[in-house]
Parts: C-alpha cells; structure tokens; sequence
C-alpha cells in the first residue's frame, strides 16, 4: 500500500533484484535502534558477576521461537517496475524522454515494454493461519505481482495465489495448495499491555526465520490509515518483515508487522503492527468473499478539535465535523448538514473523524447509524440508512477536488470591497466565477485579497478562497461575517469557526477574532 503520510514507511519489504535495470530498492532498509534499559542486577558468585534478569523478563524466547516460527514464510513476488521510477535512477535521468531500458526478451508492441518496464523482484514476509494452506501477509507486498511464491521454514518453494487484498488496512490473504501446514491463531481478547513483552518473526532482508523481540510501546497510534489504530513496538522490524505477525510471549499473533516512523529514510526505533482484532476480521471477510464490504454515509469530515469548540462555545467537545455531503447519498438523503459535529454513532463515542470512519464502516449495506449530533446549540439525533463503501480508487476517482489549485484569473474590480478579519471580500458573480473557477453550486463570497499579518493568511487561505458558513450560519454577504464575528466577541470567544470552499471541497478553519 503506498504510503500517504510523510515520514512513515509502509513496506519492510526486500528488494532483491531487476532484470535489465539498476533499480534502487523502493522500499528503505531499517535497522532499528537499540532500545536502552535498566541497567540489569549483579550477582556476584565467588569473583564471577552473574548477569541476572529483571523482574519479569524471561529466561529466553527460544521456547517460542521454535513454536511459532515454522508458520512464517517468506513471500517472493515478481512484479514489474514503474517506468517512471526507471527515469529517475541515476545515469538514465538523461536518456531522451519516454526511452527507458528494454527487459531482455520484451515483445509486443513497440513501447509496451518501455511503459511497463522490466520485471522485478522483491520479498516480503508471511504467516499461514490455517492447516489447508491459507497465508496473511500485507497488501503493499503484493499488490502488483505478476508472480508469487512462499518459501517455508523447511525451504519448501509454493506457488501462491492471491485471494483477496484490502488496500484500507493493508493486508491481503494468500493460498497455496497443500495441507497439514503448521499455522498460528489471532488473540482477540488477551490484548499484552504497554511495556509486555513481544517477538517479531519474519525474513528480513531475505534472512529466513528471524526472531527479534521487544515491547509493546503504545496503542491507537494514529499514522493516517484511516481503518486501523496501530500497535507501537519496538521489536525491530526491518526490511522484508512486512507482513510478518508479532506474538506475545504465549505464541498468540497480536498484529501484523507493516509500518515504521522514519522521518530521514533511516530508523529511529518506532515500528507499527496492524491489532490482531482488525486482521482476523479482514481476513475472514477476504477468504470468504475476497474483498471487504464497509458501511458508507457520504459525508466529508474532518477533526473537530478543541480550537474549533471554543470557537462556538463547546468548550472541550471533540468529534468530527462534516463539511460536504455527497448530493444524493447516504447523508444528504437523511438531512445531515455541513456545520454538523457528529460526536457519537449507534452510543458510541467519536472524537475524531478516523473514529467516525471507522464505526460507520462497521456498518452494512442497510443498515440504520444513529449518529448524535451538534448543530448550532442544540443536540439532535439523526437516522442514516448506510450505504457500501467504494474502494480506495473509486473514491480519488469521484473526488471532487480536481479543480484549479490556485485562482485562474485576477480579481474582478470591486469598488469599497469590506474587510473582514484581514480578508478583503466580495461577493460572487458571474465574473467571478469566471476569475476564479468557482463552481456554479457555490454560494459565499470570495476572498480578493488577505493582509499578510491576519490569522487567516497564516493559515492558508488565499485569493480565490469562498467563504459559504461561519459556525452554524450561512454566508451571502460580507456583513453575515462581520455581524458572527462580532456575536463571538461578545461572548468572549477567541475566534469563529469558517467554512472555506476551494476546488469544490470544503473545509472548516477557526479564525482568531483579537486583531
């Protein structure tokens, strides 16, 4: 699964060779660094000093290693390189454009190969979770093969067979003909507490059958995945261990090995597991379906944070805030408005919007969310029948988002234009929308000019931008947003909550009002 968010790395996974090609791995190799403790008691016997345990710590994890370790696999794909990567090796860079390296053999048509490039070679790591033969492992080291085969413990080499893959929780079921496979269990329920010990299995850089171990640092870290709250470890995980389970020191799998934090390229010891609880339920639904069905209400949010509450007067409140409703879905159908905070779905709180996501997918086609709600001062509740999720794709797909970054034209002239909080505003015709590609179902007005000390230049509004709602009510004119302005200073808020329409997407700001 390609990564989003900068400085993490999905993909422990092993490059090993390209045919026709000097490819750079396009995954990083990570050697953790080495976690200090507490320095461990002497015991002196006679003039020899005895290295004792602390407290708690075993004796030793060979026990377990030779229980668990003959389930884990080594995943081996053979994909195609992007072509667009090739142009960016070192000493290609200057080949004339759309020339890269023909694989040995290439056919087809002429360019074909050139687009798709020479084939690749690449490992990561894998579990069976069951004896007739089927295999986790992470989507991202699949997702594009051409080929693949798992090699156990025993050096036995198996044709694999995907079965199913989950872009959204990157993981992907593998099956390979056989039976009578040793195999290892999920543990849902006994869940090892920060600081318990952990023993991570995999082949790391193509080194069958390693152990290494650590603890549990953290739980519901949140790196930009939207369906999983990770598990935080420090038992090294390095490049080929994607894909590869974490056990406690039972030999149960509490998670799937699949990120690490690496702001530079290198490691800095943070390593991130996909919960046992989340993997056993997407597996299941892959080897019974082969893909995942999860709820849809078709609405955008964001994160309703604490800047935003003291905005409207909500104090602490957390949840999520909509700020689009796809038109004719799910949402609008039910009556839910941008503006609305939704803080809790069928009783169960949400405090940010990947919580939102994740209990609204929960749902299936059908179904009937309760989402309780914060509309203006009042709380209300709202009954949404779910939809079906569409995939990763189909969503960038029919995102909205495709139009101009930036204004197309200049400002219209606008005589005695008011100013609003450093923004100078104007409201929106015909010419406007031709200036500055404003979508004809967009109502506000738009910002020509921003005093480069105001809070809202310093958080990123710009010409072009279109005010459409400050906290609960709607922008038609610059007064409707001086007139909030001044409501929120006489309630002694530090700032008012705007909505801010560009490129046919909306997002809410809070804007400090003390200048």
């Amino acid at each position: 699964m390609t990564s989003k968010k900068t400085g993490y790395l999905l993909g422990a996974v092993a490059g090993i060779g390209v045919a026709a090609a000097a490819l750079a791995a396009t995954d990083v190799g990570i050697t953790l660094a080495e976690k200090s403790g507490p320095t461990m008691p002497v015991i002196r016997a006679s003039t020899a000093p005895i290295f004792a345990p602390p407290p708690g710590a075993p004796l030793s994890f060979a026990d377990i290693f030779e229980q668990v370790s003959p389930a884990v696999v080594s995943v081996n794909v053979k994909s195609r390189a992007d072509a667009n990567v090739l142009r960016q090796i070192p000493g290609l860079e200057g080949l004339p454009f759309g020339i890269i390296p023909r694989a040995p053999g290439g056919g087809g048509e002429e360019g074909e190969e050139e687009q798709q490039g020479p084939t690749q070679m690449s490992a990561g790591s894998g579990f069976f979770i069951s004896a007739d033969g089927y295999i986790v492992t992470n989507n991202h080291v699949v997702e594009n093969a051409e080929e693949i085969k798992v090699v156990l413990k025993d050096e036995r080499e198996l044709v694999a067979e995907i079965v199913g893959r989950d872009e959204a929780t990157d993981l992907a079921v593998l099956k390979v003909k056989g039976a009578n496979f040793p195999y290892v269990s999920f543990e849902n329920d006994a869940v090892p507490r920060v600081g318990d010990w952990v023993i991570a299995v995999g082949n790391p850089f193509g080194l069958t059958a390693t152990a290494t171990s650590g603890i549990v640092s953290a739980y519901g870290r949140d790196i930009g995945e939207t369906f999983v709250d990770f598990i935080q470890i420090d038992a090294p995980i390095n490049r080929g261990n994607s894909g590869g389970p974490t056990f406690d020191i039972y030999g149960r799998v509490i998670g799937v090995n699949t990120a690490i934090f690496s702001p530079s390229g290198g490691s800095v010891g943070i390593g991130f597991a996909i919960p046992a609880a989340t993997a056993d339920t997407i597996t299941k639904q892959l080897i019974a379906s082969g893909s995942v069905t999860r709820g849809y209400i078709g609405a955008t949010i964001q994160n309703y944070t604490r800047e935003m509450a003291l905005a409207q007067g909500l104090g602490d409140q957390r949840g999520a805030i909509v700020s689009d409703t796809v038109p004719g879905g799910p949402s609008a159908r039910a009556g839910l408005q941008p503006g609305d905070v939704v803080i809790a779905v069928n009783g169960v709180s949400v405090r940010t919007s990947s919580e939102l996501t994740r209990e609204v997918a929960k749902a299936t086609a059908g179904d009937t969310l309760r989402l309780d709600i914060i509309r203006g001062d009042a709380r209300r509740t709202i009954q949404v029948r779910s939809g079906v999720r569409p995939n990763e794709r189909e969503l960038a797909a029919n995102d909205n988002s495709g139009g101009p970054s930036t204004p197309r034209g200049q400002s219209p002239a606008q005589p005695a234009a008011p100013q609003v909080l450093g923004m100078t505003l104007a409201p929106i015709d015909d010419a406007a929308r031709r200036s500055f590609g404003i979508a004809a179902e967009v109502r506000g007005v738009v910002v020509t000019a921003l005093a480069s000390s105001s809070d809202a230049a310093r958080k990123g509004l710009r010409r072009g931008d279109v005010i459409v709602r400050a906290n609960s009510r709607t922008i038609a004119a610059a007064s409707d947003l001086a007139a909030e302005v001044e409501a929120a200073r006489k309630a002694g808020r530090p700032s008012v909550l705007v909505g801010v329409s560009r490129d046919g997407r909306t997002l809410f700001l809070p804007l400090d009002i003390a200048q």
